[in-house]
């Protein structure tokens, strides 16, 4: 066979497998969420079976207590959740005109200065009353949609009973699955597969699973910090910029203005509070700057955040949630390919000349 004829094989392949990724998108997402905590329990299943047992026994009790912790953490979480966000989309006109009120002396020059007219009490108040409705409206005409397709009681559906069983079979056959899709590589290009695969998981095993742990302790610092500073709705604060830290400079970014607004809104005239949250997130930096991300992660993955963000945002126009679930390792294995196809060429007549 012909190199020609096996890069389109090749190619046919991949458009085909997009191609159906893109069609089966809106069932796929138990399946892959299954897939991801597959891939993050395994190497507890591995270490049980270094304890003497078997591989079933093992995945069966690790699946068990993952269950069991996944149930009692959404039991203890969720309803305090709700009760938030409910009374946060209530209060977040009032909450918004208390900040700008706060805020209005430092922009009023400037607003001066550009030539636009001061901006009212009654002003804010309608402003952020409209923004409010917008944002509700929107939120509701995508959920009304989701909703009429059925796609939303599927993937609830799936995620509560189908999600456990993709990850115990997953678990169990993992080995299995490994060594078929060894034995199904072209023969003569074996090894370097073997050896893009073993960099790529090195890459996504310390990304991904390192920034999953770091983002679950900025999502817990944050939250614990902000409701213990007395900050009204910093546990829903604290747990919506833990979960989107993975963004670089998103979360962070997205968290603090949300908790010093909130704050602004709040505090004063007692100031002091905003200098806690404040300290909270400089806490959660400092930490994540100096020990979670350098011990979880490290800088051996060899993905750059702006690399990171645009994959992110590819993988979430053109797949949905299923594709930002799978954005970074797909980004990871890209980079690995990347560089090995740079040293190639730097190896190649076409970057060293003939005369070399």
């Amino acid at each position: 066979m012909t190199a020609s004829v096996r890069w389109r094989f090749w190619g046919i392949a991949a458009a085909v497998f997009l191609v159906l990724l893109w069609l089966l998108n809106d069932i796929l997402l138990p399946f892959v969420v299954g897939m991801v905590v597959a891939y993050f329990l395994d190497p507890v299943v591995v270490r049980l079976q270094r304890m003497g047992l078997s591989r079933t026994m093992a995945t069966t009790a690790v699946t068990i207590v993952a269950v069991l912790l996944a149930v009692g953490v959404t039991m203890a979480i969720l309803p305090p959740l709700f009760g938030q966000v409910q009374a946060l989309i209530v209060k977040a006109p009032e909450y918004v005109v208390k900040a700008v009120q706060r805020i209005q002396p430092l922009i009023e020059p400037l607003r001066e200065r550009l030539g636009l007219p001061p901006l009212t009490l009654h002003d804010l108040q309608a402003e952020a009353t409209q923004w409010a409705g917008k944002a509700l409206s929107v939120a509701g005409g995508v959920a009304g949609t989701i909703a009429q397709r059925g796609v939303a009681i599927i993937n609830l559906l799936g995620l509560l009973f189908i999600t456990p069983v993709v990850t115990f079979y997953l678990l169990r056959d993992w080995e299995k699955v490994v060594e078929a899709i060894d034995d199904a590589l072209p023969r003569d290009h074996a090894d370097t597969i073997r050896k893009l695969v073993h960099e790529s998981n090195a890459a996504i095993a310390g990304y991904v699973r390192g920034q999953a742990l770091v983002c679950l302790a900025l999502g817990s610092i944050y939250a614990i910090g902000l409701s213990l500073v007395g900050l009204q709705f910093g546990l829903v604060i604290g747990l919506v910029a833990g979960a989107i830290s993975f963004i670089p400079f998103v979360g962070t970014f997205v968290g603090a203005v949300m908790a010093l607004g909130m704050a602004l809104a709040q505090f004063p005239p007692d100031w002091i509070g905003v200098v806690k949250v404040a300290a909270v997130f400089l806490f959660g930096q400092a930490m994540e700057g100096n020990v979670l991300s350098p011990k979880l992660v490290g800088d051996r993955v060899g993905l750059h955040p702006v690399w990171i963000m645009f994959a992110l945002l590819a993988g979430g126009t053109l797949f949905g949630f299923v594709g930002i679930l799978v954005a970074v390792p797909i980004a990871a294995v890209i980079g690995v390919i990347v560089r090995h196809l740079l040293s190639r060429y730097r190896e190649s007549d076409i970057y060293r000349g003939t005369a070399a």
